[in-house]
């Protein structure tokens, strides 16, 4: 006796055909690939014009991507049936717009599966395309084409957007140099907790003109909720967003901060290094041999760092990167205060020593003084506003990288700037709502 929890096998229901209003009236399995025959579940065998009920005159046969099951692609060859009025002498055929787009090669459930591998398995155009069965530019036109309907031109991807960063990112490595664009980043969610921040779009290139265009293309009211703004030291960014969201804070993350006094280091360093031997480092010298630890925060010193630094220090030739060392070490500990308030003071009290009574010979500080001078309201606007920080832009960055990698790089635009939307937009919880 049959289990009663098993029933006959329902080839229709098993491949999901009837979400797409067909039934499966045959089928052909071989080794790399399975073919379902089938028809519309429900023909409308009358006329639209007189009513009168048509003549069948034959079939069509189209054939249609699917998703696939198991190791196998598959592909169903859909009978569309023909009719024919008498009374009209109109001819015409079965409506297949449920089943796929007019003159599409995919089903709108291949579509459905194609758009999730891509956002939420992060699987290449290629695999998606040999998971169909189908030529790469049909599957990457279908799925692209699908995704912006779908999720990139949703009008509503733009609310509740109040924290935003900025940031070029290089895009294309060319003999004749890098190609850039403006990333900006949604993060909101990262302040608010509810969730890691979102990609919302993306420029060609890196200028003040660029974000203070895309800005000006949003919508006065969106526009006005900006709260802050994180970016970089770039004074572009921070021009554009003052002329356009005056009312918005700039905030100059700690990433950039510290990255400026690591460079204002390695550059003291190197010419400190050339001074003494008139050359660059090599692996025996103590300057080279402690490029690294000169970078490490104080308080993750171990003891041999601790005595290397204490003995590279000793020698009176190496005291301009020892001063230098020092602003970099302050900086450091203002940022890994838990008390904000305390750390808001220190960061202040190193700014108010950089930009004046500097030595000369301190010239990578006396360039980093004016900096931050410049920049310091932006720089002491971090420790009023937790987590609001460009640290979630560089990290989609990176995944924007991991994408260019996985796809051996891109040469169009435009399909790059789509790419990168699906990749790293927040759009997983949103897709498997609308394709549950």
């Amino acid at each position: 006796m049959i289990n009663a929890t098993f029933t006959r096998p329902d080839l229709t229901t098993f491949a999901r055909l009837d979400e797409l209003g067909i039934d499966a009236v045959g089928m052909h399995l071989t080794p790399d690939r399975a073919v379902i025959e089938c028809r519309l579940a429900e023909p409308d065998p009358w006329c639209h014009a007189c009513g009168a009920e048509a003549t069948a005159r034959g079939t069509a046969a189209r054939w249609l991507a699917h998703e696939p099951f198991g190791h196998r692609p598959t592909t169903l060859l859909l009978r569309v049936r023909r009719f024919r009025c008498e009374p009209c002498a109109r001819f015409w055929q079965e409506d297949t717009r449920r089943v796929a787009e007019p003159r599409g090669k995919l089903t709108r459930t291949a579509l459905g599966w194609a758009l999730r591998a891509l956002v939420v398995d992060h699987l290449t155009v290629s695999r998606v395309a040999a998971g169909l069965d189908v030529a790469w530019h049909t599957a990457n036109t279908a799925v692209l084409e699908e995704g912006r309907r779908l999720l990139i031109d949703d009008p509503e991807r733009f609310d509740g957007v109040t924290v935003i960063g900025v940031d070029e990112h290089v895009w294309r490595h060319t003999r004749r140099g890098d190609k850039f664009v403006t990333v900006i980043i949604d993060l909101a969610p990262v302040r608010e907790g509810t969730g890691p921040s979102r990609l919302l779009d993306m420029v060609e290139g890196r200028s003040k003109s660029v974000f203070k265009g895309w800005l000006a293309e949003r919508p006065e009211r969106w526009r006005a909720g900006i709260e802050v703004v994180a970016m970089d030291g770039f004074s572009g960014f921070k021009t554009a967003a003052a002329e356009e969201i005056p009312t918005a804070v700039a905030v100059m993350d700690p990433f950039h901060v510290v990255r400026l006094a690591g460079e204002a280091l390695d550059t003291c360093r190197r010419r400190v290094q050339n001074d003494i031997f008139g050359r660059r480092g090599r692996k025996n010298d103590p300057l080279y041999k402690a490029r690294r630890t000169l970078h490490t925060g104080a308080s993750l010193l171990t003891d041999r760092q601790v005595a290397r630094l204490e003995t590279l220090f000793a020698d009176e030739k190496h005291v301009e990167v020892e001063a230098t060392h020092g602003i970099y070490q302050r900086m450091v500990t203002a940022y890994r205060q838990e008390d904000r308030k305390l750390g808001k003071f220190l960061m202040q009290s190193v700014i108010d020593t950089v930009a004046d009574g500097v030595p000369a010979s301190l010239v990578e500080v006396r360039k980093l003084g004016r900096t931050l001078a410049k920049r310091a309201a932006d720089v002491l606007a971090y420790f009023d506003r937790p987590r609001t920080s460009n640290g979630p832009t560089e990290a989609i960055n990176g995944r924007l990288e991991h994408l260019r990698g996985s796809a051996l790089g891109f040469r169009n635009l435009s399909h790059y700037i789509t790419r990168s939307l699906l990749e790293a937009g927040g759009f997983r919880p949103q897709l498997h709502a609308q394709l549950r």
